[in-house]
């Protein structure tokens, strides 16, 4: 089923005249809103206010460290082989589950900022001017420049800085920038599903009682930059999570760095280790109790039903709360203190300022900043984006033989 835009929509941009208020509150709100189109608000966080909690821990205790104190915990607080409080080992992990918590949300709430492009709906004619961004997936109706053109650079889409060129219908380019000829226009689009196909479109609008073919050299994605061109209007087809760029972006998922792959990996053999020495002492506590327990029943009788095998089990996991200090929980507050003075070092290098734009540098996250400069390999096409090349093999010459 194609999308329905009913281009019963009001002027967006700059100042809303009181006619134009009117006109927007008096006319097709409600069947824009009876269509359930998708809003433009996105969100870029990994959390909000009820999953960060969930989602946070989840993140946390995948750390083999995290996760094996969580468990040593639970082991606590059993009464048959603890014999050290519970609380020893549910300070230290609650600091550090707090210290991790609070810097990542510092991190997620620094990656979300909020734009009045939220308000911007299905059905709705925007007026861009030059140098603005493309708030949402729009038909272009009229621009400034002859035979309905625009110029606009796509670099947040392809990589290309190369501005590219779109062009309007003329039966909607003949209205310009006359505010009530955009109010009084009655048309219909019918277009293609939202899809992530950033190179094609297919559409059409009928005018009229007149269809005009759409397709991608007449709409203007979100994340484009309007260039050379003093003023345009679009109808606003797709948008929030239906544009083609946030069809293309995948959700966001937990990085991990080489050092935490490291750390996880050094935390598994020390626990390879501390279960191989409480291994060890359990079988010489059976040999103990199998030789010499019965001769000090009397003075350590043993709890009833609690034979040697059960009294060995329990013992083993007594050594693995004992022993529990083999496992190093402060490395993590450690790396996790020192990724956050690195970003702040990153903020204040004068060297990464931008004087001409008044641009510092910015560290957007604090996990990922020892792998700055840990590039191993750059692949670039002929603009010099980075990119990911992919080469099919076709066919190849051996010794005259074709293969």
């Amino acid at each position: 089923m194609g999308s329905v835009v009913s281009f019963f929509r009001k002027l967006c941009g700059g100042e809303r005249k009181e006619e134009e208020e009117r006109f927007l509150r008096a006319n097709d709100r409600a069947f824009n809103l009876s269509q359930q189109y998708a809003k433009n608000g996105i969100k870029s966080s990994k959390y909000n206010i009820f999953t960060f909690l969930p989602l946070n821990l989840f993140e946390q205790f995948s750390r083999l460290a995290n996760a094996y104190f969580l468990f040593l915990l639970i082991l606590q607080l059993i009464p048959q082989i603890s014999s050290v409080p519970w609380f020893t080992t549910a300070v230290p992990l609650a600091l550090v589950l707090t210290v991790t918590g609070v810097k990542d949300a510092n991190d997620d709430i620094v990656r979300l900022r909020e734009e009045k492009w939220m308000n911007v709906q299905v059905g709705d004619i925007v007026k861009l001017e030059s140098n603005q961004f493309v708030t949402a997936d729009l038909l272009l109706l009229s621009s400034s420049e002859p035979l309905n053109l625009i110029y606009v650079e796509t670099a947040e889409l392809d990589g290309e800085t190369n501005l590219k060129v779109k062009q309007g219908l003329t039966v909607t380019g003949e209205m310009g920038d006359n505010i009530e000829a955009l109010s009084a226009f009655r048309g219909e689009v019918r277009c293609e599903a939202p899809n992530n196909h950033l190179d094609k479109f297919k559409g059409t609008l009928t005018a009229n009682g007149q269809q005009y073919g759409l397709d991608n050299d007449k709409i203007l994605l979100r994340g484009c930059t309007v260039r050379n061109t003093e003023w345009c209007f679009g109808l606003v087809i797709f948008g929030g999570p239906d544009t083609k760029l946030m069809q293309n972006s995948g959700r966001t998922t937990f990085k991990r760095t080489s050092i935490d792959q490291l750390m996880n990996t050094l935390v598994l053999c020390i626990f390879g280790f501390l279960a191989t020495i409480c291994a060890i002492l359990t079988v010489g506590h059976n040999i103990w109790e199998v030789k010499e327990g019965s001769t000090f029943t009397a003075f350590l009788p043993r709890q009833p039903g609690v034979d040697i095998p059960l009294s060995s089990f329990y013992s083993f996991w007594s050594y693995i709360i004992v022993l529990n200090t083999v496992v190093p929980i402060s490395l993590y507050v450690s790396v996790e203190m020192i990724r956050l003075g690195n970003s702040f070092f990153i903020d204040w290098d004068r060297k990464m300022y931008y004087l001409k734009k008044d641009t510092p540098a910015q560290a957007r996250t604090t996990t990922l900043n020892e792998e700055l400069g840990q590039i191993k390999y750059i692949f670039s096409d002929k603009t010099g984006t980075l990119t990911q090349n992919i080469m099919t093999f076709n066919k190849c010459s051996i010794n005259g033989k074709n293969y």
